[in-house]
């Protein structure tokens, strides 16, 4: 997915991110994954695709450090994809995806709802900050230009408070 990427966009952590799991199928070997299949015939019966097509996909998703390959059985050898620590930090992001899709849903129209597991309630993901704990809305928290952006980059963002100005890790203050 790379040659996907404008060059214009390669510091874009964005752009960089969608270069690894933008494609349609990655994303829905993920959830696989995240729903516990590890197995090649259960990612291919499951999501109905082709052998090519699947083999592919998970050789990125390993490539990339998401998914470990790992050999589960001898004679013949078989391998089972295993979930990396990579790849389970891009849960709330699939999740956040799938309450996008949801909520453009009448409740009864939902095939797939996000439930606490104890109680059976079902739950509304939001993404807030770490540090305070506030959703991220756009009138609060901006993007900028960090450490290590280009002069474009910095011109896009020029109208934001300086980097400088924030701390390191985006704790405590914003733009």
């Amino acid at each position: 997915m790379a040659g996907k990427i404008r060059l214009e966009d390669r510091e874009c952590p964005l752009s960089a991110t969608l270069g690894v799991v933008g494609e349609w199928w990655t994303l829905l070997i993920l959830h696989d994954a995240f729903d516990g299949y590890t197995r090649f015939d259960q990612f291919q019966e499951n999501l109905k695709i082709s052998s090519s097509m699947l083999t592919s996909r998970l050789r990125t998703l390993t490539t990339n450090g998401l998914l470990e390959r790992r050999r589960y059985q001898t004679h013949p050898d078989r391998y089972e994809y295993v979930l990396t620590e990579l790849g389970r930090s891009l849960r709330p992001v699939i999740v956040t995806l799938a309450a996008w899709g949801n909520s453009r849903l009448r409740p009864e129209d939902r095939s797939m709802i996000l439930i606490d597991r104890q109680t059976g309630a079902e739950v509304e993901p939001v993404v807030v900050d770490r540090a305070t704990g506030r959703p991220l809305d756009p009138e609060t928290f901006v993007f900028a230009a960090g450490p290590a952006a280009s002069e474009a980059m910095r011109d896009r963002y020029a109208a934001v408070a300086p980097a400088s100005r924030r701390s390191a890790a985006g704790r405590g203050t914003s733009a």
